[in-house]
């Protein structure tokens, strides 16, 4: 999935990316929304590995890129019954709270819907993360369920996080 807009973006990752993947994905103010408050600890050939699985079952990747510059990454996991599960990470928090995200994630669910012709679209979040949730209920999604306590993050403190789904007909397009 290649998709532009403008400024913005959104290309499958390629292992040129693994660089600045290692960097995201072992920085811990990156990755704490997450659970992961000191990094994922994550090795540069699990990186590689990760990117290079291309089937239909793995997380396929890609980079969000604005400007010229990598600035996050997205995600998406096919399931059965037409149904992908998507992530998001506005990684340069210089680039965060301008409205690249929501960008971002409303095309890559109109190519979703459109080209991939996904029947529903799931997402999970930590239950804290508000300017997420907001954007996705901004998206069109619904909030199914709040799993209280559901996991614990790497200094073992228990999180609560939120399931989301979107179906086509209740998709609000914020991109023109």
């Amino acid at each position: 999935m290649n998709i532009k807009h403008n400024k913005l973006k959104i290309r499958e990752a390629n292992i040129s990316d693994s660089d600045i993947l290692f960097k995201w994905w072992n920085d811990g103010e990156v990755m704490a929304h997450a659970g992961f408050p000191n990094g994922l600890n994550i090795s540069y050939q699990e990186i590689e590995e990760l990117i290079s699985n291309k089937s239909d079952k793995v997380v396929l990747r890609h980079i969000i890129v604005f400007d010229n510059l990598p600035i996050g990454e997205m995600h998406y996991r096919y399931h059965d019954n037409d149904i992908y599960e998507i992530g998001i990470k506005i990684c340069d928090s210089s680039y965060q709270n301008k409205h690249i995200g929501r960008t971002a994630l409303s095309l890559f669910i109109e190519n979703l819907f459109e080209v991939k012709e996904a029947k529903k679209i799931i997402l999970d979040t930590n239950l804290n993360n508000a300017r997420s949730r907001h954007v996705y209920e901004l998206l069109g999604f619904k909030l199914i369920r709040i799993n209280y306590d559901s996991f614990k993050d790497a200094l073992d403190n228990l999180n609560s996080s939120v399931d989301y789904e979107l179906s086509r007909e209740n998709f609000i397009k914020l991109v023109e």
